[in-house]
């Protein structure tokens, strides 16, 4: 029997899903966060473990029956030594759990869940990350540093971003041109605090970015609202999240735009609130002349299923897809030009 497992691993929950031989998804399971760079190598490798034998179990499958092969497309999985280290890890420690890995970033399993040469793709969920894979395999990305040193975008750094304007606002170090009322109320609602120095302990000793980042939601209901502040930190979002998608635009292959379109997978939970962010990133596109038009395109199944073929293709198995079930297009951009020189994005959904 020939099954074929992948894993989308980010760095709040992680999803499986394995096949068979026709592509035919036969079990499923979600688990704990897969970050090796948050949890640590062994912990990591414990975790995948555990979600294959808990979905072979439900889908009645031996736990003797090795999968043929396991791709794992993970969070933090950028730099090939510790993929390798990994994939060791798992080898040793669990030697019946597969015959074959591929260890890959999250943002690789993404784009392969769309398209079979490649794309870019642009994650906006806990963090933020921007990758182009081109058909010759050669990647570029943009952010994906962590909250240190990035993250522009991503629901950490709005929800940072939210915080820092409220403290510099009351230490009159800098006034925020919106009102800081609502934003306040929600920080101490989402942390349970009453004073600002009641917060240090949820920015150090017990910092919990997933938990962190959550205050995001609260924020964009806001925003859905009306609150000032909120429209603004979502409009500022969608200004780096474009300004991430230009600054890989100079690496894209002809192969990537030969329809006409460049196809940009959007990942994460910030998506459900580009309405808010709409504005922001045309607004940074427009200053771009493009000869090609821009698909934003949701995934509409699990991006394990980019694993599951990504880990197929690593030993050559020609496993059957549909890729055209697998995304919608959630917004269409294309590029004319104005009489006063300046491009215009019109957008078609």
């Amino acid at each position: 029997m020939q099954l074929f497992g992948g894993i989308e691993g980010g760095a709040t929950h992680s999803r499986l899903v394995i096949c068979n031989a026709e592509g035919e998804c036969i079990a499923q399971t979600t688990g704990l966060s897969t970050n090796h760079w948050m949890v640590g190598i062994p912990e990591c490798a414990r975790r995948i473990a555990d979600m294959v034998h808990r979905a072979k179990s439900e889908a009645q499958i031996s736990n003797d029956t090795r999968l043929t092969s396991l791709g794992l497309s993970l969070s933090g999985c950028e730099q090939e030594a510790t993929n390798r280290q990994l994939e060791n890890e798992l080898r040793e420690s669990f030697p019946d759990l597969a015959d074959s890995y591929v260890v890959c970033s999250d943002t690789v399993g993404s784009v392969f869940t769309a398209s079979p040469i490649g794309g870019l793709v642009l994650i906006s969920g806990t963090g933020s990350n921007a990758l182009l894979r081109n058909p010759d395999g050669k990647s570029y990305s943009c952010g994906g540093w962590g909250n240190f040193l990035g993250d522009e975008g991503s629901a950490w750094y709005i929800a940072h971003r939210a915080m820092k304007i409220v403290f510099d606002d009351v230490d009159n170090f800098e006034k925020s041109k919106y009102p800081i009322d609502r934003v306040w109320e929600l920080i101490q609602q989402h942390f349970n605090v009453k004073t600002r120095l009641d917060l240090l302990d949820h920015c150090y000793a017990k910092f919990d970015k997933p938990f962190f980042a959550s205050l995001c939601q609260k924020l964009s209901k806001a925003a859905d609202e009306g609150d000032g502040l909120c429209l603004f930190l979502f409009q500022e979002a969608g200004h780096h999240l474009a300004r991430s998608t230009i600054s890989l635009l100079p690496k894209v292959h002809e192969e990537l735009v030969k329809s006409g379109d460049l196809h940009i997978v959007c990942v994460g939970s910030v998506w459900n609130s580009w309405h808010l962010m709409r504005e922001g990133f045309l607004h940074e596109l427009r200053k771009v002349p493009l000869n090609y038009g821009i698909k934003l395109i949701n995934i509409t199944k699990s991006m394990a299923y980019g694993a599951v073929y990504i880990g197929a293709d690593g030993i050559n198995y020609d496993l059957p897809r549909n890729y055209s079930d697998n995304y919608k297009v959630m917004f269409h951009y294309t590029n004319t030009p104005m009489k006063n020189g300046i491009t215009n994005g019109h957008s078609n959904l």
